[in-house]
């Protein structure tokens, strides 16, 4: 059995709490500007919100469109549903002002620094990363924000490798990054096809944390499944759930 010596993380929905700082963000500007958006409910308008983060993010992802022009798509849909035409530069500056509500929202869960202390603990010598489909930059400020910087030893971003997941080369790329085998790294993240799958096809140990308790396709749940990917609903699972395999690994490793 193989010595696991490298824990890679998602970062948006588990270390960080991103649908949170969305939420809490999107609400708070709404109120800022009144109507015509007072006019919907909230859970409507953060389920708005969040599906439109949805549809333009992963356009971003897929190459048809730019990181601004994304931003410019979810500003320039969510006013149009409330009656409000926004041009280009006007969703930008739009979308500008919402942006520092969600700053100032960021937090990480509340699991994120309790679950590596634990791994620290239980996997002696064990390192940290993060993999996330986004811009360096950005992605990069919240991890700065949050304290996570003096954790993670690589942070590895889409927009800078040229692929995003569930696409196997950049989890190669994390590994490599890190100079180990994939069959020595975990790959932790929210997103069971995205995040654990991909990991799994790729020869990680992926782990898929479901923290709302979503049940996925049947496709999905046969390859999961088939794959051996974990699945947890708690960081605070994390550390036993690997665990065993990190000392059992040890224990069979030559010294």
């Amino acid at each position: 059995m193989t010595h696991i010596r490298v824990v890679l993380f998602d970062l948006d929905d588990t270390l960080f709490a991103h649908r949170a700082a969305v939420s809490t963000g999107i609400q708070r500007y709404a109120a800022r500007l009144g109507e015509p958006y007072g006019t919907m409910a909230a859970v409507d308008l953060v389920a708005l919100w969040h599906d439109l983060e949805e549809q333009h993010y992963h356009a971003y992802l897929a190459g048809r469109l730019d990181f601004e022009g994304q931003r410019q798509a979810r500003a320039r849909d969510f006013a149009a549903r409330h009656g409000v035409v926004l041009g280009d530069a006007e969703a930008s500056a739009w979308f500008s002002d919402y942006f520092e509500h969600y700053v100032a929202a960021w937090s990480l869960h509340h699991d994120a620094l309790r679950c590596l202390d634990a791994l620290e603990a239980a996997i002696p010598g064990v390192r940290f990363g993060l993999i996330t489909n986004g811009d360096l930059a950005f992605q990069r400020r919240k991890v700065e924000a949050v304290g996570l910087d003096s954790r993670m030893e690589h942070l590895i971003a889409s927009g800078e490798v040229g692929v995003a997941k569930p696409d196997a080369r950049i989890f190669e790329e994390a590994c490599s990054e890190f100079g180990v085998r994939p069959e020595e790294a975990v790959y932790v993240g929210d997103r069971l096809r995205t995040d654990a799958i991909g990991a799994a096809r790729a020869g990680l140990t992926g782990v898929w944390l479901n923290r709302r308790g979503d049940v996925p396709s049947a496709d999905d749940a046969a390859e999961a499944t088939a794959s051996g990917v974990i699945e947890i609903r708690s960081l605070d699972e994390l550390p036993e759930a690997i665990g065993n395999r990190a000392v059992g690994s040890r224990q069979n490793t030559p010294t």
